[in-house]
C-alpha cells in the first residue's frame, strides 16, 4: 500500500473503522489503491451515512415528534 493511501485511511476515522470490521479490503487496497473511493462508498453505506439514510432518519424523527405532540394534546 502506498504512503498516500495509508495516510488517507488514518486521517479518515470512518474508513479506518470500516477496514477494521471488513479487513478483506486491505488485500484489495494493497493490490490497487485506486479502489479507495469504493471503500469509502461502501463504508458510508455500511454505517448508513448516505443521503437516503439520513432522510429516512430525519423523517422517522419527525414522526416521533408528531406522535409525541399528539399524545400531549
Amino acid at each position: 500500500m502506498d504512503l498516500y493511501t495509508i495516510n488517507y485511511i488514518k486521517s479518515n476515522p470512518l474508513i479506518y473503522q470500516y477496514l477494521r470490521v471488513n479487513s478483506s479490503w486491505y488485500k484489495e487496497l494493497n493490490r490497487d489503491s485506486s479502489s479507495l473511493k469504493e471503500v469509502e462508498k461502501e463504508a458510508r453505506e455500511y454505517y448508513k451515512l448516505t443521503l437516503p439514510d439520513r432522510l429516512e432518519r430525519f423523517s422517522h424523527s419527525m414522526e416521533m415528534i408528531s406522535t409525541f405532540m399528539d399524545v400531549l394534546k
